[in-house]
């Protein structure tokens, strides 16, 4: 499967104001690497759990920060 986490490093010009973000995170949902929903996919065993997520199937969980020193600005 492949990372949910894509790692780009934008154009940084000569005369930007600001300090530069050398290299950017952004995420891609789970759902993305499915062809599609098998049959019995296993649930979160209680409602509370599958609220805190945002999901019913564990597999479709994605939590939204990147994690930390997956790639290192140079």
């Amino acid at each position: 499967m492949s990372s949910q986490y894509k790692y780009w490093k934008p154009y940084i010009g000569p005369f930007d104001p600001c300090p530069p973000i050398k290299v950017k995170v952004y995420a891609t949902p789970p759902q993305l690497y499915m062809g599609f929903q098998p049959p019995g996919l296993p649930q979160f065993p209680t409602p509370q759990e599958a609220l805190r997520a945002g999901t019913l199937w564990p597999q479709l969980f994605s939590p939204y920060p990147p994690p930390k020193g997956g790639m290192k600005s140079e």
